[in-house]
């Protein structure tokens, strides 16, 4: 038990996950400027945010997330890249949680 000055008690937070500690606010916020800046379709339309949640081919994800992994390898040999390193490094993350997102919803 967790006691605090206030007198206020709370359980053990040890065996809980700790998103604050396992994530970082700089990645983040940089995904969420990648992920908003390709929001739009090529006819001008913003997609919804959540709209690669509907489901996107494993197949897609894969390719995709090679490109931007070659970008990343570019960058990371210093060449230059499609997209420069920034954006690779989301892409490649934006990828890698579309493909977990269907594998997590198989298994569900």
């Amino acid at each position: 038990m967790r006691y605090f000055e206030s007198g206020a008690t709370r359980n053990v937070d040890e065996d809980k996950y700790d998103y604050e500690g396992f994530l970082s606010p700089l990645v983040l916020e940089r995904f969420g400027q990648y992920m908003h800046k390709h929001r739009k379709d090529n006819d001008g339309t913003l997609r919804k945010s959540d709209n690669w949640q509907l489901g996107i081919p494993k197949d897609e994800y894969i390719k995709s997330g090679f490109r931007h992994f070659v970008d990343w390898w570019l960058e990371h040999r210093g060449n230059k890249s499609r997209e420069g390193l920034e954006d690779a490094l989301m892409g490649v993350l934006f990828n890698v949680m579309g493909y977990a997102h269907e594998i997590l919803k198989e298994m569900s």
